[in-house]
């Protein structure tokens, strides 16, 4: 039931698609291993991974043990998980408002994670509360945008739109009073470098508290695909398969938010995951959300451990994913959009 939409070259490669993706994304974990002072090879990332499973016995250093578990597997792991759930976002918001250029941050849920995380760093609040902090104001943020877009128009998705617009510039502006305020030495650094993005904070705690926001959120997305599949065609179409637009699209917006807030919250800013990667996506397998968003997950997931792993690997002056993502996502967007020539949907 999920091939309609497949052009006759589309078609040959979804096979390949399913094969080769998530291959692709366990030689980039596997290969994540081997990035860093501390190189592990990757036979040795799995005997450790069994061995925490509790099959075989150690034959390797503590050390070892120590830097796949604690400190590598844990960035290794955000890297997917933010890399996916971005992806997914972003290619629900762009079936949602059937817009190519919508990205998970168009309700102002980033800047208003941004705020939250400024503010908990002006406050001298530990790394918890300013992720709690962080994905408290996103949520504000995006419910604020919904509520504002509901009380002039309950029906226009742009008027949604340009809602998020005006919470995002207004929450973007608070930053910016809160960077003016932070003592320059201490605070302004922390600050400026949260919101650059980056996941060299990462640990098991921290990752396991956003993997059940986010598997929640992905388990309603997955579960409601066909549906959005059908919104795709138009609300009068939709309409007529039984499906409950307006709440459907709140639905959408709260898990598409809840994923968002919760990567923000760990990860700082990084842009362009969620608007390129369903781009590629649909571009390799066609325009059906039932396709799009599982395989959205797997490539943005690889994209971002990718870029993560440049990251380390430019040496003791770790770059920040946003620069990163920026730097190769909008020349890529760009190619995609001139081989796509807009038939995206």
């Amino acid at each position: 039931m999920d091939r309609p939409g497949l052009t006759s070259t589309q078609l040959p490669r979804l096979g390949a698609v399913r094969v080769l993706v998530p291959a692709a994304v366990v030689a980039l974990f596997l290969g994540s291993f081997l990035i860093g002072p501390y190189p592990v090879a990757p036979a040795t990332v799995l005997a450790v991974w069994l061995h925490r499973l509790g099959f075989g016995e150690q034959t390797w250093p503590d050390a070892v043990q120590w830097v796949v578990l604690d400190i590598r597997g844990p960035r290794i792991g955000a890297a997917l998980l933010v890399g996916g759930a971005l992806a997914a976002a972003g290619a629900t918001y762009q079936n949602l408002f059937r817009n190519p250029l919508v990205s998970p941050g168009i309700l102002g849920v980033s800047a208003g994670a941004g705020f939250g995380a400024s503010l908990g760093i002006l406050l001298g609040a530990s790394g918890i509360g300013i992720q709690g902090l962080a994905f408290a104001c996103g949520l504000l943020a995006t419910a604020l945008a919904v509520w504002l877009g509901r009380s002039f128009d309950r029906t226009a998705l742009l008027t949604l739109v340009v809602s998020g617009l005006v919470v995002s510039a207004f929450f973007q502006a608070l930053i910016s009073l809160l960077k003016v305020a932070a003592d320059p030495l201490n605070q302004l650094p922390g600050i400026t470098f949260w919101l650059l993005g980056g996941l060299h904070r990462m640990d098991a705690a921290t990752l396991w508290g956003a993997l059940l926001p986010i598997g929640a959120a992905g388990a309603i997305l997955y579960a409601l695909r066909w549906q959005v599949h059908a919104m795709a065609a138009g609300d009068d179409e939709a309409r007529a398969l039984g499906v409950d637009v307006p709440r459907l699209r709140l639905v959408l917006i709260v898990a598409a938010t809840l994923m968002t807030a919760a990567c923000v919250s760990i990860s700082g800013i990084v842009g362009w995951v969620g608007l390129l990667v369903p781009h590629i996506v649909r571009m390799l397998v066609g325009p059906g959300f039932a396709r799009v968003l599982p395989l959205s997950a797997l490539v943005g997931g690889g994209f971002l451990l990718a870029v993560d792993g440049l990251a380390r690997a430019a040496g003791s002056n770790e770059i920040p994913l946003g620069i990163l993502t920026a730097l190769i996502g909008a020349p890529l967007f760009a190619l995609v959009l001139a081989r796509t020539q807009r038939r995206w949907f």
